[in-house]
């Protein structure tokens, strides 16, 4: 128990030891186990804040373990797993022990979860239906023939787990609507979109666990690709993300969503021009091969600008109808001048709304750039994380595009959520 939120930031310093933090050079990875069951160990689920203060920091602690015994097992010589994961296709059943069923479908789990984000654009609910579809998965083991494989019978499951939960959450998007007061820009109200999140890089299926998607993994996970399939119909959205984005034949779609073969062939119809008028007009405008040296230099500049709150500097990297959103936040922005005009206020340190000093780190999303940025308030010493920015780069290798979430995902980035 803490009387304040000054006195546990200081106990929390404490306990690293006056820095360095969980999982800092030095620690090495018996250290951060070690860590972690301490965080284990304290942590009591009353009073909510102090539960919840405690679980996000275990949340971080684990995130940073993942990414390290991910990194060790990328690469290591040789493969742990004693079958290749192609070789599980031709199993004529699955097995009926839990332990060997669970090594099955975990082989299966990141690819799973794209495909579940990629129905949802939302991380948090790719995460809940993936255990969604894992438990329907082993409740109805018996019925599994060995015809198409395990890994065609998880996606249909998880296809029709992710229908279910849309039937049941009706989401739609929206436009964005002007704000009292907000100087929004001449341009059209972007598509609102709340539940929209970002997806970590480093937990998308490697081309040896996804080898039929790794060449359209990077275009069909960029956030204008995400954004343009929530408009379609639940199953419009999975007809095409079945045959256009997993390469299944139609009658394989037709098998996995209880349709008949002219019925996939009329929703993929009416589906591709739906998704050609959501994206933007250019093919080139919204994939690429991956990020450029430039861009990559342009993103230190991006955070440097911000660190040094200079806002002319910023402004130069930022194309002439620069868009931003801040999903699930109502804020949004098209063109420079008005999105200057915005942090103008926040970035000056003479302004009664000045939001504090910043500072950044980079991250990869969607296959995109990305920086974590944390704010150090006026008259703290704590910089706490603040905002995800995704950025997308135009033609003039200028940044087109700012999408900023807000901080929870951090630990799934491999960010701490203090510096």
């Amino acid at each position: 128990m803490y009387c304040s939120a000054a006195c546990r930031q200081k106990a929390y310093r404490e306990r690293q030891g006056g820095g360095g933090g969980v999982g800092a050079d030095g620690a090495g990875v018996d250290g951060l186990i070690r860590e972690i069951g301490r965080q284990v160990e304290e942590l009591v689920p009353q009073p909510p804040s102090v539960f919840y203060s405690g679980v996000t920091e275990l949340s971080s602690s684990v995130a940073r373990l993942r990414r390290v015994a991910r990194t060790a097992r990328d690469t290591a010589q040789e493969s742990v797993t004693p079958v290749p994961v192609t070789e599980v296709a031709g199993l004529a059943e699955l097995p009926v022990d839990e332990g060997e069923f669970a090594a099955l479908v975990e082989s299966h789990r990141r690819e799973i979860q794209v495909h579940c984000y990629r129905m949802t654009g939302s991380y948090d609910d790719a995460e809940d239906l993936v255990q969604e579809t894992f438990l329907r998965a082993w409740r109805a083991r018996d019925t599994f023939q060995g015809r198409a494989g395990a890994r065609t019978w998880l996606y249909r499951i998880a296809t029709n787990a992710c229908l279910d939960f849309q039937r049941r959450t009706a989401r739609r998007p929206k436009r964005y609507e002007p704000l009292p007061g907000m100087n929004h820009g001449g341009g059209e109200p972007p598509a609102r979109i709340t539940w929209l999140q970002p997806y970590p890089d480093d937990e998308l299926p490697s081309a040896e666990e996804q080898p039929e998607a790794a060449a359209v993994s990077r275009e069909t996970l960029e956030l204008v690709f995400l954004a343009a399939v929530q408009h379609l119909p639940p199953r419009q959205r999975a007809v095409l993300v079945l045959r256009d984005v997993l390469g299944l034949t139609a009658v394989e779609t037709g098998e996995a969503l209880d349709m008949t073969v002219a019925s996939v062939n009329s929703a993929l119809q009416r589906a591709r021009p739906t998704l050609r008028d959501r994206l933007p007009g250019r093919r080139a405008d919204w994939t690429a091969d991956g990020p450029t040296e430039h861009q990559r230099a342009l993103v230190k500049r991006y955070m440097a600008a911000a660190e040094r709150l200079d806002l002319s500097e910023f402004a130069a990297l930022l194309s002439e109808d620069v868009t931003l959103t801040m999903p699930p936040n109502p804020f949004w922005f098209t063109g420079r001048d008005a999105l200057v005009e915005f942090l103008s206020v926040s970035l000056d340190a003479n302004s009664p709304m000045f939001l504090g000093h910043w500072r950044h780190l980079p991250a990869r999303a969607n296959g995109q750039l990305a920086a974590g940025g944390y704010v150090r308030r006026p008259g703290t010493t704590v910089y706490r994380a603040q905002v995800l920015d995704v950025l997308r780069f135009g033609a003039d290798d200028r940044i087109a595009e700012i999408t900023s979430f807000e901080p929870h995902l951090f630990p799934a980035f491999g960010l701490p959520l203090r510096l």
